[in-house]
């Protein structure tokens, strides 16, 4: 059976573009990113900047946006059983350059090793716009390391 994913999330002031994978089965459901409670993304961006998670998905693409953080999937529609990154098939990718384009990207975060496959895969070679692989924040992942996450950040904020 194949699903669609989500529009991105995104302005002309968007300076990071975090790209996950494909949208969970939990996800799915709730019609937003990073859906699951377990899933790490919304605890540790928000998080970074000292900011309690929103409670709707209005308030979460808000934050987002006054963030200057741009996010969506490479993966727009595919074949997938449940939540598997494994068992991604049949794919349709994301228009990375027109968002690019548009936007002020100055850098890629991969949220996970399938994301980074597939966007290297498909753009590795030609996006112009430096990219990084980023420990997935699924709850499978036993090898979070939030360091990772942060560095990534700092490109927002002057940190670095």
């Amino acid at each position: 059976m194949s699903f669609k994913g989500f529009e991105p999330v995104y302005n002309k002031d968007s300076k990071l573009l975090i790209l996950g994978s494909f949208p969970s089965v939990k996800s799915r459901k709730i019609d937003f990113y990073y859906g699951n409670p377990q899933n790490r993304f919304w605890k540790t961006v928000c998080g970074y900047f000292g900011e309690p998670v929103p409670d709707s998905t209005e308030g979460k693409k808000e934050f987002l946006l006054r963030r200057r953080i741009a996010l969506w999937d490479i993966v727009t529609e595919c074949e997938i059983e449940g939540s598997k990154d494994d068992s991604i098939q049949v794919i349709s990718v994301a228009d990375i350059p027109g968002l690019v384009a548009e936007a002020g990207i100055g850098l890629i975060a991969l949220n996970g090793g399938k994301a980074y496959e597939i966007f290297t895969r498909s753009y590795g070679s030609c996006i112009g716009v430096p990219y990084v692989k980023l420990p997935s924040t699924s709850p499978a992942n036993t090898r979070f390391f939030i360091k990772e996450w942060e560095d990534a950040l700092q490109t927002l904020d002057g940190r670095a």
